[in-house]
């Protein structure tokens, strides 16, 4: 043996034959296996709110009809079903590139699902309208509610901008356009112009809101807000009459004007305000703080309060010696006045100065009027008529009157 394994031949056909034996025991990985085919379980699942594609013309159709959304049912190997129903990788549309204006029924298609599942679409077919794109311009007309305007303030013409906008359509729905606004939405009282942003509404004469597409969505519109103000005069107006003895000679205001606010149609109307001062109560000079009197509609006047100065001046006058006159007695009668004995009268007479300085008896006329009185003995008031810008009171206010027949 140690001569064998000496031998270099020897050697190498010994390794020769171990190769062949590692070979011969390692497995062929290059020969097929054997695979069984088990039957997987088939399953059906229902997918709700599956979004809708629709391919067509957009530039130049409009297609109305199509649902956004469609119920999926899918039918086929668990694996799969479920796969499909996690990721939803597949898609629903509708092919109206052939299209032709007017309506027309469509099919549902899918895509991008595995073959080997089924898919139940519902609906499975719709009917679409299929219309002409227009793009017209319209103008922008701004809309807002005059109970956000504050009491005492009005609104101007409303602005926008920009004043037109873009309108997209199916051509009928374009045509229906009657209102295109923009609305100022609530908030806090208006008392100054403002400027906020208002999306566009577009409406039919029923004020229903129409599908289409606006560009700009969005406006500003600007309101300018106005106080309403006039400024007016305060009217003196006198009350009463003035104690006797004593003259108004002056009133006078501390202000002249007023300044009113309220609607627009009220201030149309409205010249002036007053203040009322009541001259029966005036004794002696005084300043008096009245209020300025407004007439309904007014909501504010400025200043509320004003001073009123009054100045007064006495003045009186005994007028002396003025004889009562007979009225009223018929020709077969005579009277006598038995009191006051001298038939004479006394006025105090009651005016300006300038009024009285120069009065005298035969500025009055005092009689008593004996009409339909029959013979005897009478008391009868005594009467006056004087200027009409004094004031005046007898001494005497009746008259003692004897009436007889002349041949009695």
């Amino acid at each position: 043996m140690d001569k064998l394994m000496d031998n270099p031949w020897f050697i190498k056909i010994l390794a020769i034959l171990l190769a062949i034996l590692l070979y011969s025991v390692v497995p062929n990985s290059g020969g097929k296996t054997n695979e069984i085919n088990v039957p997987g379980e088939n399953t059906t699942e229902t997918i709700a709110d599956i979004p809708v594609k629709a391919y067509y013309d957009t530039e130049n159709l409009v297609v109305s009809g199509i649902p956004d959304m469609v119920e999926v049912t899918l039918e086929g190997p668990m694996p799969h079903v479920q796969s499909a129903k996690a990721l939803k990788n597949f898609e629903v549309f509708v092919d109206i590139t052939n299209a032709e204006i007017g309506n027309q029924k469509v099919t549902f298609e899918v895509s991008g699902l595995s073959d080997k599942l089924k898919a139940t679409i519902k609906p499975g077919s719709i009917t679409v309208a299929v219309q002409e794109k227009v793009t017209t311009e319209f103008t922008v007309e701004a809309e807002f509610d005059n109970d956000l305007i504050k009491e005492g303030y009005s609104a101007g013409q409303p602005a926008v901008k920009p004043n037109k906008v873009k309108i997209t359509g199916a051509k009928d729905v374009v045509d229906r356009i009657t209102y295109v606004k923009a609305a100022l939405e609530g908030g806090d009282l208006l008392d100054s112009t403002v400027t906020k942003e208002a999306h566009v509404q577009v409406l039919d004469k029923e004020l229903n809101k129409l599908d289409v597409v606006v560009e700009p969505e969005t406006v500003e519109v600007t309101i300018p807000i106005r106080s309403n103000t006039k400024t007016v005069p305060i009217n003196i107006i006198e009350k009463g009459a003035p104690p006797e003895g004593l003259t108004i000679q002056s009133i006078e205001l501390n202000v002249e004007e007023a300044v009113i606010s309220g609607d627009e149609d009220t201030l149309k109307e409205t010249d002036n305000v007053r203040v009322e001062v009541d001259v029966s109560k005036i004794t002696e000079n005084t300043t008096l703080s009245l209020p300025v009197i407004i007439s309904n509609g007014i909501t504010k006047v400025t200043p509320e309060l004003v001073e009123v100065k009054v100045v007064v001046t006495k003045t009186e006058k005994t007028v002396s010696g003025i004889p009562i006159t007979i009225k009223g007695l018929p020709e077969e009668f005579e009277a006598v006045i038995n009191d006051p004995a001298n038939s004479l009268v006394n006025l105090l007479v009651f005016g300006s100065g300038s009024a009285i300085t120069e009065l005298g008896p035969d500025d009055f006329n005092i009689f008593v009027d004996l009409t339909g009185l029959p013979e005897g003995d009478h008391d009868v008031t005594i009467q006056v008529d004087g200027p009409p810008n004094v004031n005046w009171r007898p001494d005497k206010s009746s008259a003692k009157i004897t009436i007889t027949e002349e041949n009695a």
